[in-house]
């Protein structure tokens, strides 16, 4: 990266710069003649009656001749206008490609930082940095040559006029320049040194914001809230009186701009009008300069400002850039190339020379380690926790480049390979998961996107940059690689049929037994569209599931079928009202008495009253209820018609009212309560507020709704039909066309098993799967549990099918019995290929080839498991779960 930010500009929009030079200097002679024409104008065509009047030579009678200067006048702005406009659209397109550049470099050095460099920088100052504080410096390259070119030229242009007019003029225009030049640059140096102190300060603000994130359970936990909003009030307060400091001195820099400006008129009409009763200047020169030196003023107040910014983006700039800068930087080539020898790893001898790990304060982790394994082999290292244990697995793994030594296999060094090749052979399980924003499927497949696979000769791409972005993405130096291209090689794993993929994605959630769990997701999810045939063979599952049901009364009363003629009393106001899901957002659940077609079928059947009645009698209750409760209490779940916040909203109702007075309330508050008993659930929540005779009612709205459904609305709601699948209900409710009742012992398991067992006799168990495989897991996954998270990373390196696997204590979140079945299964997949295994649970490696402990950063000792237990050197806590 270039060290200053002109060399940023030079180096990479040279070409571009000279285009805008180029067309500055176009502009500057429309510009002059335009300030000339006024005092052609009211010199010859106002002010000289005898004539004559020659343009261009011709001769023209003197009106002819005044709306020719006009026109010419008029003419010139236009094409000055137009030049700028192109001027100003070319400036800004090349600031922003420069500016996509820069980011896009800025990202690129942080997939380049070494994996240690990250405990020391914070993440809030990288986003800082690369999403904010460079905003400023990619507007700047558009104005680099730009603003002194244009805005320097203007600013001669006009004064090379006002001299060609009087050069006393002219001195009386520049005659304060000197002053400004001298006192602004001193008070711009100060508010720039500001301005850094303020940079530095945002960005302790935004490590502030990013660590309360991260650790957002502690600060709950421990109920230090009020000390974390002390300690980033005092960061605010700094900001604030940085701010106050640079406006106190930015606005005495405008203070005196705009005094000196002022001068010039005062000059202009005392010096100048002596000049014009003296008979030096005519009045149309006067005028001019008076005009001339209107427009002075912004050019000027422009170079100003140019200077002002100069200093302090190139301070930010160098700045920026310093951040990062690293000396132990991976070589781009390494990142993202395919170049060099590929190393199988199926076997072979995996040597370890003399490898040693420095921290950056040059104590060393890992000492004088050698070791020579014959692969493939499972090997375990164990140790005390910071005896170098994660060190050396993350070193194995070729993540990290030791010191001095040599980690090799069959003679070519890991640190030297390429990512993409060494991630071929390698995969590393860590024991802290980091997954990223998307689907299950998303983050189960991702190691296998290393590289395009579309695009080939062979192979052509059936999506592709457009032209246009790939111009632009050339232009601005990024990568020309399109994200929606195909990246996942399937066909390196042997699994070019669409069924041979879902087969093996299946196959890594089993190793980890995270199957199970995403089924019970695809139960809850939406078929894709465009499945009709799969929707078909769940409409069998259903019939099959409606037969089970009828043959067999004690698992007929766990499920209340879906019934347009009867309530399901399993099911909210709402649902029972809709009979069917909504499509889109047009019948929202949550918002169903407020639409205007809901209402007025409520208003026809006579409802509103008597469910406003029923909202205030819930209302009683909850307040009631949550009385003296804090806002986490387990009931609020239970109960979920009234959110914490809204508590005090349907108390003031209460208090002001009665329930034979419901009428005199405001509107508003009327919708408030008619909300509430959308959401009860009869048997659910036995409040006794649905009685038979409002269930008929409600049955009597649901006919109208769907007969008197316009047009317009026709798809908004899939209404449920016992032959039909319906596209917005999850996989469920479809299969059994109903609600799981509620009151009954283990209702919900034995209608799970009861589905598990229909959807495996239609060989459906797997298609499940696929569908949960979609559900979208949040931010970093965050909506599935720390042990689903971790199965899931195994899972994803499973699937990779991989010559060597590194795990760091990557079955530590699990459960004792939990963990040795899947560290079972795991070292069953990888039988016949490497598995190099950090064990929280030494107590394990009685199940590998190989055992490697490690003390202190050193190998003490190395053997079958066997052998190094007996070992007179191997501390007795090491194994005093084994023995």
């Amino acid at each position: 990266m270039e060290p200053t930010i002109f060399r940023f500009i030079l180096k990479y929009s040279w070409r571009q710069q000279l285009i805008i030079l180029a067309l500055t200097l176009l502009s500057f002679p429309p510009l002059y003649y335009s300030l000339e024409l006024p005092k052609l104008i009211i010199n010859r065509a106002l002010g000289d009656p005898d004539g004559p009047w020659v343009l261009f030579g011709y001769d023209l009678d003197r009106t002819h001749y005044l709306f020719a200067l006009c026109g010419l006048f008029l003419l010139l702005v236009l094409i000055g206008g137009g030049l700028k406009y192109v001027l100003n659209v070319y400036a800004g397109i090349v600031a922003e490609r420069m500016l996509r550049r820069l980011r896009y470099q800025l990202y690129q050095s942080v997939l380049r930082f070494p994996l240690a460099h990250f405990r020391k920088v914070s993440q809030g100052e990288l986003v800082q940095m690369i999403n904010a504080e460079t905003e400023a410096l990619g507007g700047f390259v558009g104005d680099a040559v730009a603003v002194p070119a244009f805005q320097g030229g203007t600013l001669l242009t006009i004064l090379t006029f006002m001299f060609m007019q009087d050069p006393t003029l002219g001195l009386a225009a520049i005659a304060l320049y000197p002053l400004q030049i001298y006192f602004v640059p001193k008070l711009q140096r100060q508010v720039n040194e500001l301005a850094k102190q303020r940079i530095r300060q945002v960005r302790r603000n935004a490590e502030r914001i990013s660590e309360t994130c991260t650790a957002i359970r502690e600060i709950h936990t421990h109920g230090t809230a009020r000390y974390e909003l002390a300690r980033f009030s005092r960061q605010l307060g700094e900001i604030f009186w940085i701010r106050f400091a640079i406006y106190k001195k930015k606005f005495l820099i405008k203070f005196l701009n705009n005094f000196i400006a002022q001068l010039g008129p005062f000059f202009f009409f005392s010096i100048g009008g002596w000049l014009v009763i003296h008979g030096d200047i005519t009045l149309g020169a006067l005028v001019a300069v008076v005009a001339a030196h209107k427009d002075l003023s912004a050019p000027w107040k422009e170079l100003l400002t140019y200077y002002q910014n100069l200093y302090d983006v190139r301070v930010k700039y160098e700045q920026t850039i310093s951040q990062f800068v690293h000396p132990d930087l991976q070589p781009l080539e390494r990142l993202v190339g395919e170049s060099g020898s590929s190393p199988s790893f199926s076997n072979g001898v995996l040597k370890v020379t003399d490898l040693t790990l420095k921290e950056d304060s040059g104590e060393n982790i890992l000492e004088g380690i050698a070791l020579e394994l014959t692969l493939p082999a499972h090997i375990a290292l164990i140790g005390p926790a910071g005896g170098g244990r994660e060190e050396l697995s993350l070193v194995l793994a070729g993540l990290v480049s030791p010191s001095a030594g040599r980690v090799t296999v069959n003679g070519v060094a890991l640190h030297e390979l390429s990512e993409p090749l060494r991630a071929e052979k390698i995969a590393f399980i860590a024991n802290q998961p980091i997954l990223l924003s998307g689907t299950i499927a998303d983050n189960l497949v991702y190691g296998l996107k290393r590289r395009p696979v579309s695009g080939s000769a062979g192979n052509p791409a059936p999506h592709g940059l457009q032209p246009r972005e790939r111009r632009e993405a050339l232009a601005s130096g990024n990568s020309l690689d399109d994200p929606n291209a195909e990246w996942i090689d399937w066909e390196a794993l042997g699994l070019s049929a669409p069924e041979q993929r879902l087969s093996a994605m299946i196959h890594a959630l089993r190793v980890v037994a995270l199957d199970r769990d995403v089924y019970a997701l695809g139960l809850k999810g939406v078929l894709p569209p465009g499945r009709e045939e799969l929707a078909s063979r769940l409409l069998e599952a259903r019939r099959a599931m409606r037969a089970r049901l009828a043959s067999d009364p004690r698992l007929s009363r766990l499920v209340e079928p879906f019934d347009p003629e009867r309530y399901n009393t399993n099911a909210t106001v709402a649902e029972n009202l809709l009979f069917g899901h909504p499509v889109g957002r047009v019948f929202d659940l949550h918002r169903l008495p407020a639409h205007p077609y809901v209402r007025s079928i409520l208003n026809e059947v006579g409802l509103i009253d008597d469910l406003v009645r029923v909202g205030y009698r819930l209302a009683e209750m909850m307040v009631e209820l949550f009385a003296n409760l804090p806002a986490d209490h387990e009931y609020y779940r239970q109960f979920s018609f009234i959110a914490p916040d809204d508590l005090p909203f349907f108390k003031s109702i209460l208090q002001r009212t009665t329930i034979d007075r419901l009428d005199r309330l405001k509107s508003h508050e009327r919708d408030r309560l008619l909300e509430l008993p959308f959401k009860l659930v009869v048997a659910r929540h036995r409040l006794g507020l649905i009685d038979e005779e409002l269930q008929h009612r409600i049955l009597s709205a649901r006919r109208r709704f769907r007969e008197r459904l316009p047009p317009s609305y026709a798809g908004a709601v899939a209404f449920f039909d016992p032959e039909r699948y319906n596209p917005a209900a999850s996989v469920q409710e479809n299969v059994l066309f109903g609600k799981i009742v509620y009151g009954q012992a283990q209702a919900h398991e034995r209608v799970h098993a009861l589905l598990l067992e229909i959807l495996a006799q239609h060989d459906l168990k797997d298609t499940v799967i696929e569908i949960g495989l979609q559900t979208d897991c949040g931010v970093g996954c965050s909506r599935l549990s720390l042990p689903q998270r971790q199965k899931l990373a195994i899972a994803r390196e499973i699937l990779r099918r991989p010559q060597m696997l590194v795990l760091h204590e990557a079955t530590a979140v699990l459960d004792a019995i939990e963990r040795d079945a899947v560290r079972s299964a795991i070292l069953n997949e990888m039988k016949g290929r490497s598995v190099i295994w950090s064990l929280e649970d030494h107590a394990a490696a009685h199940q590998f080839d190989h055992v490697i402990v490690l003390e202190r950063g050193r190998v003490v000792a190395q053997g079958t498991f066997a052998e190094v237990r007996e070992h007179a050197r191997i501390p007795p806590p090491v194994f005093e779960a084994a023995s």
